[in-house]
């Protein structure tokens, strides 16, 4: 019998194995599907008044479970937060992933999260979604968000 793949690697087990923003994220039956991933940069239209408009926010998150560490559940927090640390939202959710049959003994496998919202951000700048698995698996993206007057919110 073989190690699992993380306990060659010598891993941690569970780990964020990524996270990533897109224009829009689905999971089904255990896949992630991501249409417009892995920006640097949105482009956020603010309407004539001056209020900014809604920007389609995807987040994909791959969650890597070890063999026995499946069946239980993880706590995972989604931080989005501005430079000045001031926060956007919050999720708190759990990650949790079961045996499927004819799985080999050993084998590593994946949880997948998908999110969407519209969101509407406060100012242009930087900003930073940050993904808490528990209290020592961390992972995160950076990304700038420039407001612009007129229509659209394509990233650049």
């Amino acid at each position: 019998m073989s190690l699992p793949t993380a306990i060659k690697r010598g891993a941690r087990m569970p780990q964020i194995e990524y996270l990533t923003v897109a224009n829009h994220a689905e999971a089904l039956n255990g896949l992630l599907y991501l249409q417009g991933a892995g920006w640097t940069t949105v482009q956020q239209a603010v309407d004539p008044s001056g209020v900014p408009t809604l920007v389609n926010f995807g987040i994909g998150v791959s969650i890597l479970i070890g063999w026995n560490e499946t069946n239980r559940r993880f706590p995972l927090v989604l931080r989005l937060s501005d430079t000045d640390g001031n926060e956007v939202f919050r999720l708190d959710a759990q990650a949790e992933a079961g045996r499927p049959p004819g799985v080999q003994i050993g084998s590593d496998l994946r949880s997948v999260l998908a999110i969407n919202a519209g969101v509407q951000f406060r100012h242009s700048g930087g900003y930073e979604l940050r993904a808490d698995l528990g209290e020592t698996e961390h992972r995160s993206v950076a990304f700038q968000v420039l407001q612009v007057r007129g229509i659209g919110s394509a990233p650049a």
